[in-house]
């Protein structure tokens, strides 16, 4: 962990580097979600700390300092005898961001609060100098007004003195250039905040989009402490799962007047797939029930044509619907939040969409998805969530009969059935689903992962056959799949994407290549060892031994290298190769999700019964 980042709960966010430099152009103090939790917006770039003692300046960034978690992110300096510690946070709902400075001088002191502003999306870079930045300056609190949005900034600093001092500076953006992104930003210093400090003081320095703000930040700090231990207390888990119980935190959204999950941090926004993938994790392990009912009624609200939308684009919220495994998820899903809840009343609200979802694919819907005449489900290029494409050219295309959409089919079909029955509603899905097993089984005499390619390619996507509720293949054949996946895709930080025997393996992420040719070319992605470790104990009758031998070889490993100091936060790639370098997002909801969930879930057992099959339901 090389970064660090606050949320909101609307998709904004803060977030820097360990020297709190930015090195990326989604870095900033302030990033608003300004249509949440989409069109994410840059305000404050970042502040550069300067401590001055018997006129010598030092410059924060360039000290080395003391990195802490406890609840929020901390940096501990110590200089000539003067500690300081900041701490970051945001106010929960409210696109504020707020820096606590704890200073324990031996002599008088000033700091300096050199505020460096922008304004403008956060996919985008400053490339011009065009923006003018109004200023309304108050001695602690300046009111600046961007001329490129409808927003104004409000910055305040209580006890202080600001120095306006305007001009233009560079950021360079290293991980960006690296990443073949634009990395070159112009940024605005608007001035500097003076605080002269004799004895040992807490303050606050505050940055908010808020029409009103009139809160005590003291206040807000300890509404949102208070908060987090209440999600902790809430989900009635042990304290080793602390980080990653306020690590799904930060994913979890307002959306309207419900809730939607962000796919990870910096630049994803609520994705179909990933917000279903994750949503167990970051709800019905945390038992935030009432959010995850709110995200399946709304995500049932954009079904169109059978398809539950792929993503929503951040610059405008729209939604996509090129996806042929969310409508899928979205069946499966829906029964996981039953498990948990027994909530069969929002089943019946959302009924109509999942016989929706079935009967479209049964007879076809966009982008060439249909149940052929094998009773499989054929689809188009890129439609998996291996779909990434560079121009017109996809490096994983996947096209017709993906092995996971089958393994989703036929577990769709029977959660169907089962819940038909138990709903006395029309019921069209045994003799459907027997056809699916028998079509298939006839099929899979290799592990393939397209079936009617035959494509031997050893990826991760047929664990599917095993992890899902229901499967349709033999144990024996189960067990073979875990036991591959096991020697060839396994590694401390999740499953390969692909085997390091396949000639188009790419060792790592970033290299002589386009980086989307490694995306799902042998690039690890942690949040296959949830169903991994599904599949690894349920192949092994759940046996203790399993289960303990699950955890010390495949989340211990992972734990010990992110240290004592880890914030929960897990990156959503790693290269295929060792040392299996971070990259990608920082953070990414169903790497947190499926860890702790398959944590929880699998390996402790602390699951629902199923109980709700045993009542009969009034209609």
């Amino acid at each position: 962990m090389r970064e660090w980042i606050v949320t909101n709960g609307l998709g904004g966010y803060a977030s820097l580097d360990f020297n709190n430099l930015n090195t990326r152009k989604f870095h900033g103090l302030l990033i608003a979600s300004l249509q949440p939790p989409t069109k994410r917006w840059i305000f404050v770039s970042n502040v550069l700390d300067h401590l001055l003692i018997d006129q010598h300046r030092y410059d924060l960034s360039q000290i080395k300092s003391q990195f802490s978690f406890d609840f929020f992110p901390s940096f501990s300096y110590e200089i000539n005898g003067c500690k300081i510690k900041k701490t970051y946070f945001m106010e929960y709902g409210k696109n504020t961001s707020i820096i606590k400075y704890e200073v324990k001088p031996n002599t008088s002191v000033k700091l300096l609060h050199k505020v460096i502003i922008n304004s403008r999306h956060f996919y985008d870079i400053n490339s011009q100098r065009y923006t003018v930045f109004n200023q309304e300056i108050n001695k602690d609190e300046i009111f600046v007004k961007p001329n490129n949005i409808d927003k104004k900034l409000r910055i305040i600093l209580k006890n202080s003195n600001f120095k306006k001092d305007n001009y233009w500076i560079e950021f360079f953006y290293d991980i960006d250039k690296k990443r073949n992104d634009s990395w070159i930003d112009n940024n605005f210093h608007i001035g500097n905040f003076e605080k002269e400090i004799n004895i040992p003081l807490s303050y606050y320095l505050v940055f908010t989009t808020e029409n009103e703000f009139n809160a005590d930040p003291k206040n807000i700090f300890s509404n949102e402490l208070q908060r987090k231990k209440n999600l902790i207390t809430k989900s009635g888990l042990q304290s080793k799962f602390n980080k990653l119980i306020l690590s799904t935190d930060n994913f979890l959204v307002k959306k309207g007047d419900g809730n939607s999950i962000v796919a990870g941090y910096h630049w994803f926004s609520d994705w179909g797939r990933d917000i279903l993938i994750s949503l167990p994790g970051i709800t019905l392990i945390t038992k935030r029930f009432d959010e995850a009912k709110k995200i399946l009624l709304n995500l049932s609200k954009y079904c169109k044509n059978g398809l539950i939308p792929n993503t929503f684009v951040d610059r405008d919220s729209n939604p996509v619907y090129n996806t042929v495994d969310a409508s899928l998820w979205f069946v499966d899903i829906a029964y996981q939040y039953l498990k948990y809840t027994n909530d069969i009343e929002t089943i019946q609200k959302i009924w109509t969409t999942l016989e929706s979802i079935i009967d479209y694919y049964q007879n076809g819907t966009d982008f060439n998805i249909f149940m052929d005449d094998d009773f499989l489900i054929s689809h188009n290029e890129g439609l998996t969530w291996m779909d990434v494409k560079i121009d017109n050219y996809y490096p994983t295309p996947r096209a017709n009969k993906a092995v996971e959409i089958q393994a989703l089919w036929y577990n769709s079909l029977k959660i169907m059935d089962l819940l038909s029955k138990h709903l006395k509603k029309d019921n069209n899905y045994l003799d459907l689903l027997n056809n699916v097993k028998v079509s298939f089984n006839n099929k899979f005499n290799e592990l393939y992962d397209v079936v009617d390619k035959e494509d031997t390619s050893i990826r991760p996507n047929m664990i599917f056959l095993v992890s899902l509720d229901f499967n349709m293949i033999d144990q024996n054949l189960q067990k073979n799949i875990v036991d591959k996946i096991q020697n060839e895709l396994l590694t401390i930080f999740g499953l390969r994407t692909l085997s390091p025997k396949d000639p188009k393996y790419k060792a790592t992420y970033l290299g002589e290549y386009n980086k989307d040719e490694a995306y799902h070319n042998g690039t690890v992605w942690p949040w296959l060892i949830g169903p991994f470790i599904k599949g690894f104990i349920k192949t092994r009758n759940y046996d203790v031994g399993a289960k303990k031998y699950a955890y010390t070889n495949f989340l211990k490993p992972m734990f010990d290298v992110f240290g004592d100091q880890w914030d929960g936060s897990i990156q959503e790639i790693f290269d295929g190769d060792p040392p299996h370098l971070p990259r990608g997002c920082i953070t990414q909801a169903w790497s947190v999700a499926e860890v702790l969930r398959s944590w929880v879930e699998d390996i402790e057992g602390i699951a629902p019964k199923n109980d709700f099959l045993l009542h009969e339901v009034s209609i």
